[in-house]
C-alpha cells in the first residue's frame, strides 16, 4: 500500500510527511512517500495533496510539472485512487478560483475559493488559528471525531461548495466556512491535519485506512 504526498513546490511537506507516515505505522497503512515523480504518483493507491500560497500559484506549479497533473488525474479520476487535498490543495478541487485572478481548478468538486468575508469586523483575515468543527454529513474519515474538536488553520480564502451534500463540515467565523468537502473517493481539508492534534492524526489514520 502507497501513499503519495504530492511535491509541487508549493508548501514545507516535512510536518505532513512525518505525520502521515507516524499513523501509516500505527495503522498498517503501507508506505508513505513524498515525491515530485509522475510514475510514483500513477502507480500510487491513495494520493495526498497538499498546499500553501495562492490559488493561482498553486495551480500554475502543479500543471508545470512535467506529467505531474496528468498522472494526478488519471490516478485520481480513471483509477478512482482515494485522494485527500489539504489547504489550497483542497481549493484546487473546486471548479474555479477567485484569488487575485480567476483561475480554473480541478473542477473534482462543483464550487468556487472566494476570499473570506467575516460577518463581524472584528474577525480577522486570514482566518488563522484553531477552530470547532461542525460535522455536516458522516463520513469514514470522521470516526472517533466529534463536533466540537478543534482543527488548526490559516487561509485568506474559502471553497463555496455548489452542492451542500459535498460539504462535510464547516466552521463558524463571521458566517459558515467550508472545513471538509467530499465526493466519492475524493476528500478535502481546509484546515492542517497534521497540526490538528489528536482530532487531526485520527482524520489521517481513518484516510489511510479508508476503502471506498
Amino acid at each position: 500500500m502507497l501513499t503519495a504526498i504530492i511535491d509541487y513546490e508549493s508548501g514545507n511537506l516535512h510536518s505532513a510527511e512525518k505525520a502521515f507516515q507516524r499513523m501509516a505505522a500505527e495503522v498498517g497503512g503501507g508506505t508513505v512517500v513524498v515525491t515530485a515523480e509522475a510514475d510514483v504518483v500513477a502507480r500510487a493507491d491513495r494520493v495526498v495533496l497538499p498546499g500553501d500560497g495562492a490559488f493561482p500559484a498553486c495551480a500554475a506549479a502543479l500543471r508545470g510539472q512535467s506529467g505531474l497533473f496528468e498522472a494526478l488525474r488519471e490516478t485520481v479520476e480513471e483509477k478512482g485512487r482515494p485522494f485527500l487535498g489539504i489547504c489550497v490543495g483542497m481549493q484546487l478541487m473546486a471548479s474555479l478560483g477567485r484569488e487575485y485572478e480567476e483561475t480554473a481548478g480541478l473542477d473534482w468538486i462543483g464550487g468556487e475559493v472566494v476570499k473570506i468575508e467575516p460577518s463581524d469586523p472584528a474577525l480577522k483575515v486570514p482566518h488563522m488559528g484553531w477552530n470547532n468543527l461542525v460535522i455536516d454529513h458522516d463520513h469514514p474519515v470522521f470516526e472517533g471525531v466529534s463536533t466540537g474538536d478543534h482543527a488548526y488553520f490559516v487561509h485568506s480564502y474559502h471553497f463555496r461548495v455548489r452542492d451542500p451534500a459535498e460539504r462535510l463540515a464547516h466552521v463558524a467565523y463571521g458566517g459558515d466556512v467550508t472545513a471538509v468537502i467530499g465526493r466519492g473517493t475524493m476528500l478535502g481539508m481546509q484546515f492542517h491535519p497534521e497540526k490538528s492534534q489528536a482530532a487531526g492524526l485520527r482524520m489521517i489514520a481513518n484516510f489511510l485506512r479508508w476503502r471506498p
